[in-house]
């Protein structure tokens, strides 16, 4: 884990380096929050990362349209206006509920056919630096977001497919303001600027990036979005554009990667089993694997409940130490159980052959048995029906970075949807994807691949689950989720819709969230707004600037290693109330809620 949270930190760094923004305008990594109430829809409502894309989902939600819909209108505004963070190059998870029954979609990507467990190692078969092997083609896995949303429109579509991509398509052959975030995150993103084709759509002659409120057009995403209007996904996946998307790999100058068009011919969304589990009088429901989100947030809410509170848990928007102890040593149990037995579930097998094991009420009591009043010295993964900490356990070594989106949405009808959507690293892998045929701009590409274990094998020789195996999906930790109430003899009954981008640590802020609203009782708004902390599985992390200097000195008493750090979430909540939704969306970032 130590390569995972060292790449984490170094993009954060990264992140940071430019002047600071407002505090609801920090770009991926930047810290500092501020109010901002978005207020109560008696019907329906989105909350999504921009308010572009808010509004094209609230959009279809007025003509008619069901959550789906509005899901799919919005994630295609946010692949032109959010480009850093998510679009039809990269993958997603989605969860949708009819008011009878959570369904789970896939939409990961998988590797080439062609890749093998050596893909991250250098010459002398050691891993490679992060940025030589995320920036080109070599990290490209087969986009999943197209195919997965097409799956789920079939089940649950009510406007017709064409009619969604209406507002993305206007708003990229009219233009559209650049905000304040997208400006400074091109400035400082050198990489970025070595694609010709980004260079020429997101900079100008003197190399600096288009000023905040300029007006920005992609003429080649309009014409592309047209073509997927006609002809479905395959207009992605087969013809021009399938072999505009392997040129563009294979043709990286410096870091070619491996796939072919028939990875993108052959590519399938999946729908999966949800993975729910109980918790107090809530039914919480997530992604299974190769997600690992629903397990970590699980068992931080499960274990944490089993630890006895010294006293009150937070005052004046602050989590108190103690509660910071008990939740950070929670949540490094969870991801040490993440790195050892988490990967894509078609090519590994889930302890007792059930990955909800890892849920189990007897095996979270011997997780919280191993944490006391003082920090653990290490943090192991544990083995259902055999034991809580394996000590000589090995670890895999992934890294994913915080550039992610979430759209949280329900409709007048009840339907919902939470939708988390990733190009991986800030601008994916600096690859943008152009037809050739005289329009400017384009998409780009993920560098999701990064998400499998460098190193396919550990220092005890041990092979990891998580490594690159052809068509394979890497493991994630996205986490959209839903919390049910269920008391007995009455129906469940959808209370949150949740989710939040930020890479490795998305469990942490999703369950900060969830233990906020509904064990603390605090509003949506006011718990996105809390901190930031938690742990991988080593240092304990809290948000940069938001901790006195007390709490600081307690937790390292207690015999803490602490790291202060930006920890960028972007949660954006609905939560039910007697008479509508009430919404809220991380003050970090520039979302908004839309709806009526």
């Amino acid at each position: 884990m130590r390569f995972a949270f060292a790449a984490f930190a170094l993009a954060l760094a990264a992140c940071s380096a430019s002047a600071p923004l407002g505090p609801a305008l920090q770009p991926e990594g930047a810290s500092g929050v501020s109010d901002k109430a978005l207020g109560h829809f008696t019907r329906e409502a989105v909350v999504a990362a921009h308010p572009l894309a808010a509004e094209a989902g609230a959009r279809m939600l007025r003509e008619g349209g069901s959550a789906l819909d509005a899901a799919v209108a919005a994630q295609m505004v946010l692949g032109l206006v959010e480009p850093q963070s998510s679009g039809i190059g990269g993958g997603a998870f989605l969860l949708h509920w009819d008011g009878a029954r959570v369904r789970a979609y896939d939409g990961r990507e998988t590797a080439p056919a062609s890749v093998d467990d050596t893909l991250f190692l250098d010459e002398r078969a050691a891993p490679l630096a992060f940025a030589a092997a995320a920036i080109g083609g070599r990290a490209v896995g087969v986009p999943g977001l197209l195919r997965m949303l097409e799956l789920a429109h079939r089940a649950h579509g009510r406007l017709p497919w064409a009619r969604l991509f209406e507002p993305a398509i206007t708003l990229a052959e009219d233009g559209f303001a650049v905000g304040p975030r997208l400006a400074l995150l091109l400035e400082g993103d050198a990489a970025l600027r070595r694609d010709p084709l980004a260079r020429a759509l997101y900079y100008r002659a003197d190399g600096s990036a288009v000023a905040v409120g300029s007006r920005l057009r992609n003429p080649e995403y309009a014409a592309l979005l047209r073509l997927i209007a006609r002809q479905g996904a395959s207009a992605l996946y087969e013809g021009p554009v399938a072999v505009a998307i392997v040129n563009a790999v294979r043709g990286h100058a410096d870091n070619p990667g491996r796939l072919a068009v028939a990875d993108l011919a052959a590519y399938r969304a999946l729908e999966r089993e949800p993975l729910c589990h109980d918790w107090r009088r809530f039914r919480i429901c997530g992604m299974p694997p190769p997600s690992s989100g629903a397990l970590v947030v699980g068992q931080i809410l499960g274990v944490l409940e089993r630890l006895p509170a010294r006293g009150p848990e937070h005052s004046q928007d602050t989590p108190s130490a103690d509660f910071v102890h008990r939740f950070s040593q929670a949540a490094r149990l969870a991801y040490a159980d993440r790195e050892h037995h988490v990967a894509d579930p078609d090519r590994s097998t889930a302890p007792l052959g059930r990955w909800d094991s890892l849920l189990d009420a007897d095996y979270l009591d011997a997780r919280a048995r191993l944490i006391g009043p003082n920090a653990l010295r290490e943090a192991a993964p544990g083995q259902p029906g055999r034991s809580a900490a394996e000590p000589g356990a090995v670890r895999a070594l992934s890294a994913e970075l915080p550039a992610t989106t979430h759209l949280s949405i329900v409709d007048a009808a009840g339907n919902a949807v939470a939708l988390t959507s990733s190009i991986e690293a800030q601008f994916g892998a600096r690859l943008m994807v152009n037809r050739g045929v005289g329009l400017a701009g384009g998409f780009l590409l993920n560098n999701q691949l990064t998400d499998f274990s460098f190193a396919p094998r550990t220092a005890d020789g041990a092979t990891a689950a998580n490594r690159a195996e052809p068509g394979k999906r890497p493991r994630s930790s996205m986490a959209p989720t839903f919390a049910f109430e269920h008391a007995a003899r009455a129906p469940v009954r959808l209370v949150l819709v949740a989710g939040s981008p930020g890479g490795v640590p998305i469990p942490l802020y999703v369950a900060k969230t969830l233990w906020a609203t509904l064990a603390w009782g605090l509003d949506v708004q006011a718990a996105v707004a809390l901190p930031n902390f938690g742990a991988l599985t080593g240092p304990t992390l809290l948000e940069a600037g938001r901790f006195s200097r007390t709490d600081v000195a307690e937790l390292r008493a207690r015999g803490h290693s602490v790291v202060e750090t930006a920890l960028t979430s972007g949660a954006h909540l609905l939560r039910r109330e007697a008479t509508g939704w009430q919404a809220g969306a991380d003050p970090r970032r520039e979302g908004v809620a839309a709806g009526r």
